[in-house]
């Protein structure tokens, strides 16, 4: 009896063991630049040429970089990861303040500045939607960010929807789960989901989410959801495409 308590505990502890490897604690950045017309491409030469391997000096691990489908859009947006939340600002003021960026900074800019706005969203992986960022095959494709804006109160409701349902009915319609975000907002407020899909292309997403919103099964799962209030207020989707230097592609 002794022995098989023992056995219990130890297979327990193992489980928790693995699951604590498996989490993903990292603290993630993402940031908007938009440029001025016609000044994106020398920023997307001083990403290539030096801030990509300055952030790897300091410590800073690149995962994404990528420019809207939309060619309208002056932007470029760039996922960067800390070890944790407490190393971000040490190694972000590390990385800005090196000799090395200054100078590439003030060198990239002698004919103006490359970026007019910059937004900021931090972010954590949700333990319960993607133990990290799925591994990728080297394919054709473009991705999909979608932020979730809940209603007061309805994180939990989110949350349990995508881990129990709609993450399997999203690969159902031949969309790829890559990683779902939690954001961690500076005034306290409620945390927003931002995930990221991946499509073979714009029609097949589209197509993808046409018979996904027609699915009985995810209606009635909406449905459920619901019984007790709405959930979602705003989504936001942006379709990206993975400049070539970009890990994710």
């Amino acid at each position: 009896m002794i022995m098989k308590k023992f056995i219990l505990v130890f297979i327990i502890v193992l489980a928790y063991e693995v699951h604590a490897q498996k989490a993903d604690n990292r603290y993630f950045e993402m940031r908007t630049y938009t440029c001025p017309e016609g000044k994106r491409p020398e920023l997307i030469k001083r990403f290539q040429d030096h801030t990509l391997n300055l952030f790897k000096k300091n410590g800073i691990e690149s995962i994404a970089y990528f420019l809207p489908v939309d060619e309208s859009n002056y932007t470029l947006t760039f996922i960067i990861a800390y070890p944790d939340q407490a190393s971000r600002d040490k190694l972000w003021n590390q990385f800005f303040n090196s000799p090395e960026w200054q100078k590439a900074y003030k060198e990239s800019e002698v004919n103006g500045p490359l970026v007019s706005n910059v937004q900021q969203v931090f972010m954590t992986v949700a333990p319960e939607l993607s133990s990290g960022i799925a591994n990728l095959k080297s394919e054709d494709r473009i991705f999909e960010m979608r932020t979730y804006y809940m209603h007061p109160g309805r994180v939990e409701a989110i949350n349990a929807r995508f881990r129990d349902h709609t993450r399997a009915l999203f690969e159902k319609h031949g969309m790829t789960n890559v990683v779902y975000w939690y954001t961690v907002e500076s005034d306290g407020s409620q945390s927003k989901l931002v995930y990221l899909l991946a499509h073979k292309n714009l029609e097949s997403a589209k197509a993808s989410f046409d018979a996904f919103g027609k699915d009985p099964a995810w209606i009635k799962v909406r449905d459920e959801s619901q019984a007790s209030g709405p959930i979602v207020e705003k989504i936001v989707s942006v379709y990206f495409k993975a400049l070539p230097f970009s890990p994710m592609q």
